[in-house]
């Protein structure tokens, strides 16, 4: 499956899902770990669960196998990793406390007080 197709299967899964505030977030040229980031929110711990779980078994119908799926157990935040694309599916205040939005997008700049000195 190339990335793009990938791409549209976890936003479509995540919107029949219900999940909240949908972006994808491309990081090609910025790290080596993965081309894009989907970041989005569920309303609860196991909306947040269940979302990931929606997304990883409609791409195994694909043949398409996650690398590793981390933080299932506490579902704040749940990351899934499918090589080409990362799947963030957070609780609101778990998103706005670490802002991946803010860290990957191109026009980000970091204030005086969040620069180490």
């Amino acid at each position: 499956m190339i990335t793009e197709e990938m791409l549209e299967l976890i936003v479509g899964t995540l919107d029949e899902g219900k999940a909240k505030n949908i972006k994808v977030i491309d990081v090609k040229g910025k790290t080596t770990i993965t081309d894009y980031f989907v970041v989005a929110s569920g309303t609860s711990e196991r909306h947040v669960k269940s979302l990931a779980d929606q997304v990883v078994e409609k791409l195994k119908r694909y043949r398409v196998q996650p690398l590793g799926i981390e933080g299932e157990q506490v579902a704040e935040w749940v990351l899934v990793d499918l090589a080409d694309v990362v799947l963030h599916v957070m609780l609101p205040q778990t998103r706005e406390f670490y802002q991946l939005e803010k860290l990957w997008e191109p026009d980000f700049v970091p204030n005086s007080t969040s620069v180490a000195r």
